[in-house]
């Protein structure tokens, strides 16, 4: 929000200075951006009009001009402004003035005597135009004093706010809380009432229900279409970063800015009546006022003219009904919107408007007639005409109504851990603009219908703390004792999941929770996306259902850059359609391509592959002591002969493997990238250990070489073979594979060891034979295992 010093200052009579103004502003939560002075030092600059202007003898660019300044005779003053020409008003520097750096003297130019100087805005330090002279209106008292005319000095002041602050979108609504912080009072607004003269009006009807519960429409009749803009207000809209365009659109900018209500005026004769609002049908379009054609759907609300659209209701209105230099007769009209129905509308046409930034954020429902009854008096004041009945149509039902909350003096100084006295409670929340009833255990506030931020008893005691003063509130440390909780032993900590891959050579990276539609789909993972309502942007706009889509597009940036070999992680969370709310699941995954390893001198160089990838997963299943199995993936976008599903004791919670190459190839990459993710509790889940005493009797080890067709997993074989050897069964071990020259075609070779240990006795060959003769026997008849001769 950016604006005039002085504007503020005319609605709120503080004796602060512009720094402790500033000071103050920021200190309650209204952080000052930006505070530019404007119009400082300009004793000596006076208005002035150029009689003639005549080109320089010696110089091409340059011209003599003849100017008055309100003195006995002319100044003759040498220009080189390209917009110099007779009949100009223009600011005019005297002898002996200073202009930036540069005190102005008689001096001669080219030849020619000047004797004085005409000044650009920049020159000046009023506006950033050093295009040519600052042109004044024609009926600028030739003069003057230029900062009494311009009302200078003054500053232009642009607050960051918050996006709960939305009644500080308007220059009044900033008073109250300047006011608080000061100790001042807000002055009151000259919104009286202005009677009709005439009969005409305009009949209104709100057919959307609650999106828009207000519609205030009022015509003026009889304006005059030369009426400028001004001074005063052109000045106060350029200060707060508005062009003025026209007298009529600026009086609605201006009230725009002051009170935060956004309103627009129509030409009545391009309207046919009644005037409403309804949702808008499929395939209807609007052309708006900067010209683009706007392609409408239900989630928009539009003003209508006789059921034709005419406007976007509270982006922007339309180019077949806006109000031009030959205007006479104009349709004013201000109305309330429910932030729900504006959010994110104008950005799926690509575009920001100052309305819709006000109404997403919540705007003061009884507004509307307090603006057409200002914007009327100011119209009738600066281009007079006849004003009709004003019409309003209300659905009071849908309208927001302020609750009163309970404000507890105990809560209070709890919460704030101090003691502020009950009449400057009173005070600050009165100074604010809201109703206060003192009660028994403090005070029953109702907050006016501009505040849609003060909903609780907490709000309240922010409002205290920041205007009484965060300075004011002591600094105490907690007492009593802490109570330190001990990490659980039933999981492993995400900490320790960071440094393992960290220590495997991985970056952590932080991606978007959200990403586009079109990646997703991609990936083929579009199953389940939860679509925002209000995205950032189009390429924004739905939460990811997994974390490698936005890991990989991290990948592809910095292969894009040069990068050969790129190892990334991340730890985060994915989001599903399912019932009333998205089902979140923390989630961790991992990226990687090019080299196994960092170019050095002692290990060979050799391409990234499924088993690299495989040793680190198992390195993180590690920290918690689980047991992954991998089957051959199915995932639309996997490699299909390079990539596996991960289980965890029977159930799925991952994926490993090398991306499709097809899927690469959409991506833009033409490196073979692999990658892993895993539901990350799945992961960490960590059974408790428990104390076992160590067999006193030695272990036994019988090695075994199967033949097997070349489908058989080893996961399925150990298995089989696990469950074959019963309770003596220490370990298992897959030590070989082998293929090739004696092994038919088709199979495969697996040489395994089985290590046998009884805890109560030692074990005799008879036993481990029955063992041996079981597995061999269970591997044949399940997986049509052959003892390998």
């Amino acid at each position: 929000m950016k604006f005039s010093e002085n504007w503020l200052r005319q609605h709120v009579k503080t004796t602060a200075t512009r720094e402790e103004l500033a000071a103050t502003l920021t200190a309650i939560g209204l952080e000052v951006e930006e505070l530019t002075p404007l119009g400082e030092a300009l004793d000596g600059v006076v208005v002035a009009r150029i009689l003639s202007a005549e080109k320089h003898p010696q110089a091409d660019k340059l011209q003599v001009c003849q100017v008055d300044a309100g003195l006995d005779a002319p100044l003759q003053i040498v220009c080189g402004a390209p917009n110099a020409r007779a009949g100009l008003v223009a600011p005019l520097a005297t002898i002996g003035t200073t202009v930036g750096t540069l005190t102005i003297k008689a001096a001669k130019l080219r030849g020619v005597e000047s004797n004085g100087m005409l000044c650009s805005a920049k020159e000046l330090g009023i506006d950033a135009d050093a295009s040519g002279l600052l042109e004044l209106p024609d009926d600028a008292p030739v003069g003057k004093p230029l900062a009494d005319y311009l009302g200078l000095p003054d500053a232009a002041i642009e607050l960051k706010l918050t996006p709960n602050r939305a009644d500080c979108f308007g220059v009044r609504g900033i008073a109250f809380d300047v006011a608080a912080a000061t100790g001042c009072e807000v002055e009151p607004l000259q919104a009286e009432p202005v009677p009709a003269v005439i009969d005409s009006a305009m009949a209104v009807e709100l057919h959307a229900g609650s999106d828009a519960p207000r519609f205030v429409a009022r015509v003026i009749e009889g304006v005059d279409p030369a009426a400028k803009t001004p001074v005063w207000m052109a000045q106060r809209l350029v200060r707060s970063g508005v062009r003025p365009v026209s007298f009529l659109v600026d009086v609605t900018q201006y009230l725009m800015l002051e009170l935060g209500q956004p309103m627009h005026a129509y030409d009545r004769d391009l309207l046919k009546g009644p005037v409403g609002v309804r949702h808008a049908r499929v395939g209807e379009t609007v052309v708006l006022l900067n010209g683009d054609e706007a392609k409408l759907d239900e989630g928009f609300l539009v003003i209508t003219d006789a059921d034709r659209v005419v406007g976007l209701a509270g982006i922007m209105g339309g180019n077949d009904t806006k109000v031009g230099d030959a205007t006479r007769n104009v349709l004013l009209e201000a109305a309330h919107f429910a932030p729900a129905a504006i959010i994110g509308r104008s950005r799926r046409l690509g575009l920001h408007t100052d309305a819709a930034h006000r109404f997403e954020r919540g705007v003061d429902p009884e507004l509307p007639r307090i603006a057409i009854e200002r914007a009327t008096r100011l119209i009738l004041d600066i281009a007079g005409g006849k004003p009709g009945p004003v019409r309003e149509a209300v659905l009071t039902e849908h309208l927001p109504q302020p609750q009163p909350v309970l404000l507890r003096r105990a809560r209070l100084a709890r919460v704030l851990g101090t003691q502020v006295a009950d009449a400057e409670v009173a005070r600050i929340l009165t100074a604010l603009g809201l109703a206060v009833e003192v009660v028994a255990e403090g005070w029953q506030v109702t907050p006016p219908a501009r505040r849609f931020d003060l909903a609780i008893e907490e709000d309240l005691i922010e409002e205290i703390a920041r205007i009484h003063g965060y300075d004011a509130i002591p600094a105490t440390l907690p007492g009593g004792a802490t109570r330190l909780v001990a990490p659980s032993e039933s999981r492993s900590s995400e900490h320790d999941v960071r440094r393992q891959l960290v220590a495997r050579d991985y970056l952590e990276a932080i991606n978007f929770a959200f990403v586009d539609a079109d990646l997703l789909k991609t990936w083929q993972l579009d199953a389940g996306g939860v679509a925002l309502a209000n995205p950032l942007s189009a390429e924004l706009g739905v939460m990811r259902t997994r974390l490698l889509p936005g890991l990989v597009a991290a990948l592809a940036r910095n292969v894009a850059r040069q990068q050969a070999r790129v190892r990334l992680f991340e730890l985060g969370r994915t989001f599903a359609a399912t019932g009333d709310a998205p089902e979140e699941t923390r989630r961790v995954a991992a990226v990687a391509c090019g080299k196994a390893m960092a170019e050095q001198w002692g290990v060979a160089e050799r391409a990234l592959d499924f088993h690299d990838l495989k040793g680190d997963l198992d390195s993180l299943a590690a920290l918690s002591g689980a047991v992954l199995e991998y089957r051959a993936s199915c995932q639309p976008f996997a490699h299909p002969g390079r990539s596996a599903d991960v289980y965890r004791d029977g159930a799925c919670i991952g994926w490993i493997g090398q991306l499709h190459p097809r899927l690469q190839q959409a991506l833009g990459l033409d490196v073979d990238v692999f990658g892993f993710e895993l539901a990350l509790d799945a992961l960490l889940a960590r059974p408790l250990p428990r104390a076992r005493a160590l067999s006193k009797y030695p272990s036994v080890r019988r090695d075994l070489a199967f033949v097997v067709p070349e489908a058989v997993t080893w996961g399925a074989m150990k298995a089989t073979a696990e469950a074959a050897a019963g309770p003596i069964l220490r370990e298992l071990r897959l030590f070989d594979r082998y293929a090739g020259k004696g092994i038919e075609s088709g199979f495969k070779s697996l040489a395994i060891g089985l290590i046998l240990q009884d805890e109560s006795r030692t074990l005799e060959d008879r036993d481990v034979d029955a063992v041996v003769a079981a597995v061999v026997a269970a591997l044949g008849k399940e997986h049509s295992a052959a003892i390998r001769r």
